[in-house]
């Protein structure tokens, strides 16, 4: 037993016997206090009113322009609780990102937590990653863009042409001469801005997955998805990520001469593009990418993937990181219905699996967590359910699974309003392997990672979390990729150089 397990053992015994007499003198209550709190805290500072336990919480600031800086981000952080104390309309961090987030530009909190060396993202998607301001004024301003109108829903299609197509396709200059309200009604479509706390969780996910659907046509465009995927590389650098695994299902590209572009041809666009990236950032460590169709793939064609995934292998051992299957697991089929196959892959290659992406409990969606583990997929996509089931959190935590926290996505689809009841509270306060990420943040009008670690560190931990956290959770994100372990080792002095000069550079 450890010295701290000891202490915390004994003071607590300590505090049952005397609590167990009625007659309790303050200073003695109050003494009894100081000793819990501090055996909550056993690594920390004796400031008592300052206990945290939780993530990040054994490690020590020693550097001066360290703990100045802890101490300017904790009146930062400090001021906006106090607000929100104050006035609960006024504390952004817990509402609706898509009310929230002009409110968090303007955070002192995000605004440091923005140019925090953050490490790596580790769960999103490859067709969600960059700003919708980009999307619509770099994108569909492209050459031979069309657009029509879907018949049933008014929605629109785009896609590009060699030569105009003929009704009912019209270049999508003339849309925007002819049609002064087409601009906002098109860029509405690209975001779930319009999704409310009242919707189902299944009408969310159906306007969803209708946003992928509807943007795959101008992404996919051979030229176009070139500059795009480019673009997601350089906003997550200037948001201070420095390496990426990105989950892709490897989207057929298309091109002006008719000409189609399978699963592998997609890949090696983004192998080359990534290293065109890394010329020019030479800081950059890279990215790695989860093989990930649809988890609602005919089975038959799922099989035909083992042996794709073997020979990208042999191709590029060091872009593929594994595997997983995407979509809304609600929606099914679960996890347990793939086992053969999932098995097969497992051989030879890392599962990253989704897993417990749900509200309900003990149902297929729920159970999906225990193939999850039994599967020793390397970390769990969101596991959102887990906190529901005893067993299996210990599990993940003897097991050292990282657990890759979405929270925006997790409000945005319906499964959480308030962030401060969100089940990353428990994680963090009882310190799981949580890496924070994005997931989609495209259709929320966000960029990078800075918003999900802006609204986790101010509404789901406790008050008293401050830089420790932070660094902490960087320093998950390196030791839970998909790296070699020298890699890692590469990647972490990097960032500790990165982050003494940030330290020192915040405060000249």
């Amino acid at each position: 037993m450890s010295d701290q397990i000891f202490i915390v053992i004994v003071a607590v015994f300590q505090i049952q016997c005397v609590l167990n007499n009625k007659s309790v003198p303050l200073n003695d209550y109050l003494e009894l206090k100081s000793r819990f709190l501090f055996a909550n805290n056993i690594t920390a500072d004796d400031h008592f009113e300052t206990y945290y336990a939780g993530i990040g919480a054994h490690i020590v600031l020693t550097d001066p322009n360290e703990m100045t800086m802890n101490a300017q981000l904790m009146s930062y952080k400090d001021k906006e609780i106090d607000s929100g104390l104050s006035d609960p309309n006024r504390f952004y961090a817990s509402q609706s990102f898509f009310k929230s987030k002009i409110h968090i530009d303007e955070s002192k909190v995000f605004e440091l937590i923005r140019k925090l060396p953050k490490g790596a993202s580790l769960h999103s998607h490859s067709t969600a990653l960059v700003s919708i301001n980009y999307i619509f004024n770099n994108l569909t301003y492209r050459d031979n863009l069309f657009v029509k109108q879907n018949s049933n829903d008014k929605t629109f299609i785009l896609k590009f042409f060699k030569n105009a197509p003929g009704w009912p396709w019209r270049a999508i200059q003339e849309m925007r001469l002819k049609h002064p309200e087409f601009n906002s009604q098109l860029k509405r479509q690209m975001t779930l801005a319009l999704s409310t706390s009242r919707d189902n969780k299944n009408a969310i996910w159906t306007r969803f997955e209708a946003i992928f659907t509807f943007l795959r046509p101008l992404l996919t465009f051979y030229p176009v998805f070139k500059d795009y995927f480019f673009q997601v590389l350089e906003e997550h650098y200037n948001d201070n990520i420095r390496y990426m695994e990105i989950r892709s299902g490897l989207p057929e590209l298309y091109d002006l001469d008719g000409r189609f572009y399978d699963h592998e041809a997609t890949l090696d666009v983004m192998y080359g593009v990534v290293n065109d990236f890394m010329t020019t950032h030479s800081n950059f460590v890279g990215v790695k990418i989860i093989f990930s169709p649809n988890r609602r793939t005919n089975l038959t064609i799922l099989a035909t993937y083992i042996g794709f995934l073997k020979k990208m292998n042999r191709k590029y051992p060091d872009f593929l990181a594994g595997f997983d299957l995407v979509g809304q697991e609600d929606a099914g089929p679960p996890l347990k219905s793939m086992l053969p196959i999932l098995l097969e892959i497992r051989k030879n290659f890392k599962l990253f699996l989704h897993a417990g992406e749900t509200l309900w409990n003990g149902v297929e969606t729920d159970e999906n967590l225990i193939d999850a583990i039994f599967l020793n997929s390397s970390r769990i996509g969101h596991g959102y359910a887990l906190v529901k089931h005893p067993r299996l959190l210990k599990m993940v935590k003897d097991k050292d699974i990282a657990l890759e926290i979405c929270p925006i996505s997790n409000q945005i689809l319906g499964l959480v309003n308030d962030f401060r009841n969100h089940p990353l509270n428990f994680l963090i306060a009882n310190n799981y392997s949580v890496v924070l990420c994005s997931d989609d943040p495209s259709f929320w009008g966000a960029t990078g990672v800075s918003y999900d670690w802006y609204v986790t560190f101010m509404a789901m931990t406790s008050r008293h979390a401050d830089l420790r956290l932070l660094k902490q959770l960087a320093i998950n994100s390196i030791k839970y990729s998909a790296l070699t372990q020298s890699e890692k080792i590469k990647f972490m002095k990097q960032w500790f150089i990165d982050w003494n000069q940030f330290i020192n550079n915040y405060f000249p």
